[in-house]
């Protein structure tokens, strides 16, 4: 989750986003941020949002606005304002990098869009010029339905063209994408510890985990492996390495061994609980699934839920024993650490 004066760097599509106001500090009501440098590809095209007005103010440079067919020129301190509904396209002018200020109201899911763009560009899902790879493209826009989206043909047509993209790809690929949120009624702190030390997770990801072996301190670099397996009859091994470690909110692992790809668990706080979320995206390298991916996907799919159902059961209960053995709630992520 953003934080006003976090940066994103997209240098596939030639810009970086600097928060200003987040949808969390606006209670959803405003999202503003910059965009710095020249946009390029999908970004120039003419597009519109169906629920949200924005605003545009130069801050350095200028920019081409394209409204209704007329295209209009901005430098620095003007402004143009664009209400739902109606398509238009921003592009960058004259030499050098800008800065823009974008306001959308309401917020929406803008913030979380933008962060899924950056997430495609740093995992090269964009080509040289800009343009999504076909298969991320369709989950794009297939996953925020109902936002932005381009001007033509119709959103209608565009959710069937990106579903028709993706059913093909399943047909053929071992790739799979799992989003699992839930709540769960402990502190934050208490969970991240619970997450992000995987030689716990055969005390409550019960009867998933069969064994962990973990070696070194925790944190960024951490490496662990991990023995699994689900209601289908096979087991699996992976080897982690975390690659981002923010408590209490973000923690995020490489995959390799019988599986290959990226795990990212980011933690909400709410009043009273915290909004649990885990990105699963990895391909199927056994030998096994390998094979039999086209024919069983719908079945590797209700193993993943059954799974997730199981962590669901043991995550709360456990988080909520670590939360008890601190008096304010708050347990340090070292103390799991520190068990060797």
């Amino acid at each position: 989750m953003a934080k006003p004066g976090d940066v994103l760097d997209a240098p596939s599509l030639g810009v970086q986003i600097d928060f200003r106001r987040t949808t969390e500090e606006s209670g959803g009501a405003l999202l503003e941020f910059d965009v710095v440098g020249r946009p390029k590809g999908f970004l120039t095209q003419p597009h519109v949002h169906p629920g949200q007005s924005e605003r545009h103010e130069v801050i350095e440079g200028s920019m081409r606005m394209k409204t209704r067919g007329v295209e209009t020129t901005l430098g620095p301190g003007e402004v143009v304002d664009t209400p739902a509904g109606q398509p238009h396209a921003h592009l960058a002018a004259g030499d050098g990098p800008g800065r823009v200020r974008v306001q959308l109201r309401p917020a929406g899911r803008t913030e979380a869009w933008l962060e899924r763009i950056v997430a495609m560009d740093r995992d090269g899902q964009f080509l040289r010029r800009g343009w999504p790879r076909p298969v991320a493209g369709a989950r794009l826009v297939r996953n925020f339905e109902g936002e932005a989206h381009a001007a033509a043909p119709p959103p209608r047509v565009q959710q069937a063209i990106a579903g028709a993209i993706l059913r093909a790809h399943a047909l053929f690929d071992r790739e799979y994408v799992f989003v699992d949120e839930w709540h769960v009624a402990a502190p934050a702190e208490a969970i991240f510890t619970a997450l992000s030390d995987a030689r716990t997770y055969p005390e409550w990801w019960r009867p998933v985990y069969i064994g962990v072996e973990s070696e070194g301190a925790g944190g960024v670099g951490h490496t662990a492996t991990q023995h699994f397996k689900g209601r289908l009859p096979y087991r699996l091994t992976t080897r982690t390495t975390t690659t981002r470690h923010e408590p209490p909110r973000l923690l995020e692992v490489d995959v390799t061994g019988d599986l290959r790809g990226r795990g990212t668990w980011t933690l909400t706080p709410r009043p009273g609980s915290t909004h649990v979320r885990f990105d699963w995206h990895v391909y199927a390298d056994r030998p096994l699934l390998r094979v039999f991916t086209p024919i069983l996907r719908p079945a590797f799919r209700a193993n993943h839920a059954w799974a997730i159902a199981r962590a669901r059961e043991g995550l709360e209960p456990f988080a909520q024993r670590l939360a008890d053995r601190q008096p304010n709630g708050r347990t340090p992520v070292d103390d799991s650490q520190s068990r060797r």
